[in-house]
């Protein structure tokens, strides 16, 4: 297959289809990149380079690499020999990481099996390496690539842990999370087995229920046409691992009060899963029960990482709500909007006088954005919240490169004189 370049004229895939991309289609619109609405006006589809190489070899594939590809931010994609999309990468040296993909130290790793079954590679350049991850994410989450999500541990698809679903609330495990009838939405979090477990020792330390929706829930304060005694669905009422909404055992300000509690572990604070559960795995090693002992470890250890994890997120959606100008190599920086943690908005950085007079009635937006009232479950793009929270903390001293809306006037000069060097 001869090297190809993309065509500023040929079709672009659409995001509402479920297909996957076909070599040489293009990875899509970006909708976190501010200048492709420029750049269609100007006339070109694909707001970022993009580039497409092919051989039947990997001695090919390897020189066009070495040849064409540029040392800067970007993403790029493995095609397989029938053009389906079996990959999905980034990073902040486009050129040096596809070489390493042919080293001999790759041989017998994933980057091996990867590079065998490629016959062709496109590559997007990006402005900057955390456009490249937000880049990165959103194609996966798209396209779904197998190598991304099949057989590696590390990057299994991401799984929102959600608190919702009236009338009786209770966690649940969703791949993107619903638009309504939610309490609080955290994540992603990676790995759909130890977050199962999390889920399970969540409900029954809160006591939730976990049954189906489909169960009719009737609480004690309820009026009922009929003076009969309802029984529960299950047996964790008996045991104490649920309220029993099925079963009239509770009232709904009972209820509610343990789903409040269940919401204060999304927010990092609250410790009761993990101090019942390694209650429970010693309880179980002094009686020599084993197998239970076994379980509440491997749950224990589930818990702590999402802890752990919801610690971080805590944390950014805490202090995290600025502007951030994440510097382009290319001159095209770009401005995001950053609320809670997440990436909710993005313009293209103003260079000139003329170009911030007119961001200055979006910069008013975005200030009243930063102050409106808190929204756990209502947002575009949650799945950027994890960038956003590990980015900041390997890079503490991009922080200087934000501000608030306010400040924008006195800031953007400096910044763009910046980006620029």
């Amino acid at each position: 297959m001869a090297r190809k370049r993309t065509s500023q004229s040929r079709p672009i895939f659409d995001p509402a289809s479920d297909q996957s991309p076909v070599a040489g289609s293009g990875f899509g619109t970006n909708p976190l990149d501010p200048y492709a609405a420029e750049d269609a006006v100007s006339g070109g589809l694909q707001s970022r380079p993009n580039e497409i190489i092919g051989g039947d070899s990997r001695r090919e594939l390897r020189e066009q690499v070495q040849a064409l590809c540029p040392p800067v931010p970007g993403v790029y994609g493995m095609f397989d020999r029938t053009g389906e999309l079996i990959y999905v990468g980034k990073s902040s040296s486009l050129r040096n990481r596809l070489l390493s993909y042919f080293g001999q130290s790759a041989a017998g790793e994933k980057a091996g099996r990867i590079i065998e079954n490629a016959r062709a590679i496109e590559w997007e350049t990006q402005p900057s390496d955390f456009a490249a991850q937000l880049r990165e994410l959103e194609l996966i989450r798209r396209f779904i690539p197998r190598f991304n999500v099949q057989g590696v541990p590390q990057r299994q698809r991401p799984v929102y842990l959600c608190l919702g679903r009236k009338p009786a609330e209770t966690f649940f495990l969703a791949n993107s999370p619903p638009e309504k009838d939610l309490v609080a939405v955290e994540g992603p979090f990676y790995g759909v087995g130890r977050m199962s477990r999390v889920v399970d020792a969540l409900n029954k330390t809160f006591r939730l229920r976990d049954c189906s929706n489909q169960t009719p829930f009737l609480y004690a304060d309820q009026m009922s046409l009929f003076d009969l005694q309802p029984r529960a669905g299950c047996l964790r009422l008996e045991i104490g691992t649920c309220l029993g909404p099925c079963a009239a055992a509770c009232s709904r300000q009972e209820y509610l009060q343990r789903v409040n509690e269940a919401e204060s572990f999304l927010d990092g604070f609250h410790s009761e899963p993990i101090t019942a559960t390694q209650e429970i795995m010693e309880a179980a090693a002094a009686n020599r029960q084993y197998e239970l002992a076994a379980r509440a470890r491997d749950t224990l250890r589930s818990l702590n990482y999402a802890q752990k994890k919801l610690g971080n997120l805590a944390e950014a959606r805490e202090h995290y709500s600025f502007i951030y100008a994440a510097t382009g190599y290319d001159g095209r920086a770009i401005w995001y909007l950053i609320r809670r943690g997440e990436v909710v908005d993005v313009a293209a950085a103003p260079t000139d006088t003329a170009a911030y007079r007119n961001l200055k009635p979006r910069l008013k937006q975005w200030a009243v954005r930063l102050t409106a009232p808190s929204s756990r479950t209502v947002s575009d793009y949650p799945y950027t919240v994890s960038i956003v929270a590990s980015w900041f903390r390997k890079h503490r001293g991009e922080l200087k490169q934000t501000f608030a809306p306010e400040s924008a006037g006195r800031r953007y000069r400096h910044l763009t004189r910046v980006a620029a060097g």
